[in-house]
């Protein structure tokens, strides 16, 4: 493995890795990881079995050389057999992004951070590769000592999938990590995933009422992808096991995140809060000291540009390439 500093951010050519994993490469942000991999010289095995990934999000790497596309359960026992590799890293994506992408999922949910992680993990360690968790910030409210809450599942499998990579890095000559994900936009963002901003575009495109929880003063801490991505490979190409939060510095409210769309969208559509206090409790903000002391690494977009970028490749609706047939579980495109 070469030292943190080679590391390629997208203003460098390459990256130190030759062939990496990622799992739940077809969400958001895998779709964006193995775009960038891809871009840095690496070839890329994208993973997802799709129940909450989309093939059009990595449709655009369609023919290119290195890229695979696999659709597979990432819980599967077997799949450390049906993965040839060899890998330099893993990258595990495939879990928990929010409570709302698994309202009515919890075994699923369950089944991604407990067996998949742990084939992720195996994985990992067959090949001698860098693995890393892409968890999310600890469930705000009722948690792992009320099982039975909205998010008692969610929270549950955020300390498993963790717990399991913990006990994975205290195993001589593993290499293991985790960064903790706080809320991200940019092109290629769901606006059907019941989360913000993405619930608030949704709704603006479609001229329905942009509808804020509460008093709409809940703060959510933005940050556009491609700062996200860099920091994920920055902790990525080093050796931390201590968890790194990767957020952004700035904290709007909820009602100042739907005026914005709403501007930049040009929408007619109503801005409506639901009324009283905020609906739940506050969202964890991320301490990003970690982050900056030892990879060096800070957005470097606002949330009002990350925004703007995100709106702007929302309304030009690129048209996705189709995918063909799937032969053993893997997808191969047109």
């Amino acid at each position: 493995m070469m030292p943190m500093a080679a590391f390629a951010t997208k203003t460098e050519a390459r990256a130190p890795w030759d062939r990496a994993l990622v799992t739940g490469g077809a969400g958001f942000l895998g779709a964006h990881l193995c775009t960038r991999l891809l871009d840095s010289g690496a070839e890329v095995d994208c993973l997802d079995d799709l129940s909450t990934g989309r093939a059009e999000k990595v449709a655009h790497l369609a023919g290119r050389s290195g890229f695979r596309f696999l659709e597979r359960d990432v819980a599967d026992p077997g799949l450390p057999d049906a993965l040839a590799g060899p890998y330099d890293l893993v990258l595990h994506l495939a879990g928990p992004g929010c409570p709302a992408a698994w309202p009515d999922r919890p075994l699923d949910l369950l089944d991604a951070t407990s067996a998949g992680t742990r084939a992720a993990l195996a994985v990992a360690a067959r090949d001698g590769a860098r693995f890393l968790l892409a968890s999310a910030p600890p469930a705000p409210g009722p948690g792992p000592d009320d099982p039975f809450s909205a998010h008692g599942a969610y929270a549950e499998a955020v300390r498993f999938a963790e717990a399991l990579v913990a006990a994975r890095a205290g195993v001589p000559g593993s290499n293991a990590g985790i960064v903790r994900l706080f809320t991200a936009c940019g092109p290629g963002m769901r606006t059907d995933g019941g989360g913000v901003p993405g619930t608030f575009l949704g709704q603006a495109l479609a001229g329905r009422p942009v509808t804020v929880a509460g008093d709409g003063s809940r703060r959510h801490s933005l940050c556009y992808v491609d700062d996200m991505v860099d920091g994920i490979l920055l902790v990525a190409a080093g050796r931390s096991v201590r968890p790194v939060d990767l957020g952004g510095d700035e904290a709007p409210t909820e009602r100042e995140i739907a005026r914005r769309i709403i501007e930049l969208t040009g929408s007619d559509a109503p801005l409506t809060c639901t009324g009283g206090p905020p609906d739940g409790p506050a969202q964890p903000r991320p301490v990003t000291g970690f982050a900056r002391e030892i990879f060096g690494w800070m957005p470097g977009v606002t949330w009002q540009e990350g925004l703007a970028r995100t709106v702007a490749a929302h309304t030009e609706r690129p048209e996705p390439v189709p995918a063909t047939a799937v032969r053993g579980g893997e997808r191969r495109w047109a």
